[in-house]
């Protein structure tokens, strides 16, 4: 192997498995067809697309990625029992390059879960590797909660492991408990003390409870680590995982001290973090590191004065390395379809002829409503572009307010069929939705609300989030609008649709297994 070969990190992204399980954050069939193609397209040496045995609905879409997948290898999450093991195989079994990764969780808190003793936790750890080790050259096997798992039994259990066939070891900080010198140890430590762990690849999977992910990460590497498990924006449960955006620009940036390198287009990053952000339902926070609204924005004037005598004075990276375009020039209402086929480029998006036609009326209506469209909005406009064959769909709205109760008037397409209805309610937004339960009854709970600004000016589009639950389903709605209320009514039937069709599917797309229900 060449020095450079070791100094290669291997990228494995989990946004469509361990960024799924985010309350709220579940994607559709298509949504993760789409991602997993963008994290194919953009490098990632391994895309971790699901957990077979969840759910149909999971094990069609590891399924379908799989046999998509053109350069990246398709993993799928089994836990430590063989029906798991053999149904992952069944779905990643296709793909040119297929991977089975298998786990257990092995601290005294996760072992007391299925009531093993060491040894018997042992034992099933050599009998599932090995089972998925006959069925798939590509092995990768996890200690759950490894940082909290004794040093004398994490070094056996990872012995055992390799010794039955795994071929990638990972170490995951499941709930962010350790720091970076501790990270780096680990990894040290297990390589010089663990029979054959040269011979295999050592990976790292960190999540950010004390904020600490990215900084895990990278120490992992330090300590001999060369894969790194992360999201499209750190998305995870909890607080999330490692941002991949974070630790592949920070080993570009920072290759002075840190002298390794990745397969990652860096120009496709903010175009996937858009689409991951919009089919999650979760909005990217405004200071976000590298990916964030304000991440190349200068408002103090000192910093406006440097960054016009020279960029480098306060940007460490230029944006265009980001996919970010230098100028960010408006489109008008006298705008043709050609300029913004030119500005969708220009924004990595990519789209047909009939979808094309279906976002430049949305353009022309937004134009006539804005002296000024901004990228922002283009992107809020493609986002808003699917919304067509649902079941419910949003016809007219009329809301009347002042001091006292609102009213709110609306019509609705339902099944093909226009319907009214009237509600009174606590402001706006309340009327509405109340509007809507009347046209549609329905149980869902409302566990999220939440709006932002694409842009600026008291005619920015407002890009309203809508999470609702309902029996144990959970559905994320998003919908942009000038009209704070109209985009509000949009996101709550958006959300209220995807409830219908998982409802449609019996529970299916629902993750029907807990992660840690291994007894």
């Amino acid at each position: 192997m060449t020095n450079s070969d070791k100094n290669r990190v291997v990228i494995f992204d989990t946004t469509l498995r361990d960024g799924e399980q985010s309350p709220g954050a579940t994607m559709t069939h298509d949504e993760k067809l789409e991602i997993a193609e963008l994290l194919d397209d953009m490098g990632v040496d391994i895309i971790e697309a699901g957990f077979p045995i969840a759910s149909e609905g999971d094990f069609r879409a590891v399924s379908e990625i799989a046999e998509r997948a053109k350069d990246a290898v398709i993993c799928g999450l089994a836990r430590a029992q063989l029906p798991d093991i053999d149904r992952c195989w069944e779905a990643v079994k296709h793909a040119k390059s297929p991977r089975i990764h298998t786990f257990i969780g092995t601290s005294p808190l996760h072992r007391a879960i299925p009531n093993l003793t060491q040894d018997e936790m042992a034992e099933r750890i050599e009998q599932t590797v090995s089972h998925a080790r006959n069925l798939c050259d590509n092995v990768q096997w996890s200690p759950m909660d490894a940082t909290r798992t004794e040093w004398d039994y994490l070094c056996h259990v990872v012995e055992i492991a390799i010794k039955a066939g795994a071929s990638t070891i990972n170490i995951p900080d499941t709930v962010g408990y350790t720091a970076p010198r501790e990270s780096a140890d680990l990894i040290k430590r297990l390589i010089e003390t663990v029979p054959g762990a040269d011979d295999v690849v050592f990976a790292t999977h960190c999540h950010n409870d004390l904020g600490m992910a990215t900084a895990n990460a990278l120490a992992a590497v330090e300590g001999g680590a060369r894969q790194i498990e992360c999201t499209i924006n750190g998305l995870g449960e909890r607080a999330g995982n490692t941002a991949l955006e974070e630790v592949v620009m920070a080993l570009k940036v920072r290759n002075d001290i840190m002298p390794f390198h990745t397969g990652i287009d860096t120009t496709k990053i903010m175009h996937i973090s858009r689409r991951v952000s919009t089919v999650s339902g979760f909005p990217v926070q405004f200071n976000k590191a590298i990916v964030g609204k304000n991440a190349f924005a200068h408002e103090s004037g000192i910093h406006q004065d440097g960054m016009l005598k020279n960029a480098e004075t306060f940007e460490i990276m230029r944006p265009e390395d980001v996919g970010i375009a230098g100028t960010s020039l408006p489109l008008g209402k006298h705008s043709g379809r050609a300029a913004l086929r030119a500005k969708l480029k220009e924004l990595g998006v990519d789209v047909g002829d009939n979808q094309l036609k279906d976002i430049f009326v949305r353009f022309k209506d937004l134009a006539d409503r804005k002296k000024e469209v901004f990228d922002d909005d283009i992107l809020a406009l493609v986002s808003a572009s699917s919304e067509g064959d649902d079941v419910l769909q949003l016809v007219n709205l009329h809301v009347t307010c002042g001091t006292g109760p609102a009213e709110a008037t609306l019509e609705m397409e339902i099944d093909g069929k226009e319907q009214s209805a009237t509600s009174e309610g606590d402001g706006p937004v309340d009327a509405t939705f109340k509007a809507v339960r009347i046209l549609h009854p329905n149980k869902a709970r409302l566990q999220l609300y939440q709006v932002h600004a694409v842009t600026e000016g008291t005619d920015a589009q407002a890009t309203v989030t809508v999470r609702l639950e309902e029996d144990g389903m959970i559905a994320t709605g998003q919908s942009a609008d000038t009209d704070t209320v109209v985009a509000s009514a949009k996101a709550y039937i958006n959300a209220l649709n995807r409830l219908i069709v998982r409802r449609g599917k019996t529970g299916k797309d629902v993750k029907e297994i807990s992660y840690r229900d291994l007894a």
